[in-house]
């Protein structure tokens, strides 16, 4: 165990700074915070540590880096997580040009699952997740390490991405934010629009 720690503790500390940078996934879990509450938030959190489940086995097995050098891979890729973010930005204008009165204690009317595949499904096609763990992969994996250290590393990366995005989730659905939200939930949900078309254009046309 102790001969692979070190390499461990890079990988957590790399991904951590990509947690703490924010980007699409903190922005849903803005969206979900302000607009429906803190559960539906930490289940979207929850969705998000849940991908990273996937990034985090794709690096072990050297996936990441296979579709790094394959480019067809990383052009579905690409456009898959486009689309996507450009979903997520046709919802928020959406909200911007029809604003709804807040329900503090509501859940909102989808359902747990769907919440929770939301955040699932955007972090296993965010780019700035993916690169961040192209640059864990850069770094050396525990690809080589018996099976016990591979779960726990895993595990860990679970562990780094809901502590992160679970706080962000409980900061943004506190009452001060919501209140903010509530006075300018047409201007909010117009810039997390914008924010999501440009990522998504972003992502279309950048050349990996």
């Amino acid at each position: 165990m102790t001969e692979y720690l070190p390499q461990i503790l890079l990988a957590l500390s790399i991904q951590t700074m990509g947690v703490l940078s924010p980007g699409p996934s903190v922005a849903l879990i803005l969206g979900v915070a302000t607009s429906r509450g803190r559960l539906p938030s930490l289940v979207t959190a929850f969705g998000v540590a849940c991908g990273s489940i996937v990034l985090s086995t794709a690096t072990v097995l050297g996936i990441a880096v296979i579709f790094a050098q394959v480019a067809e891979l990383m052009t579905v890729v690409r456009w898959v997580g486009a689309g996507y973010l450009f979903w997520l930005a046709w919802k928020a204008f959406r909200k911007a040009a029809n604003p709804s009165e807040l329900k503090p204690i509501s859940a909102g009317k989808q359902s747990v699952l769907g919440t929770g595949l939301a955040g699932f499904f955007l972090q296993v096609s965010n780019p700035k997740a993916i690169f961040f763990w192209l640059a864990i992969a850069s770094v050396g994996g525990v690809g080589d390490a018996p099976l016990p250290v591979v779960l726990l590393f895993i595990f860990g990366a679970f562990l780094n991405s809901f502590a992160g995005h679970g706080a962000y989730a409980l900061l943004l659905s506190s009452r001060p934010v919501r209140r903010l939200y509530e006075h300018g939930q047409r201007w909010i949900e117009g810039a997390l629009g914008c924010f999501f078309l440009f990522a998504g254009f972003k992502l279309a046309t950048s050349k990996v």
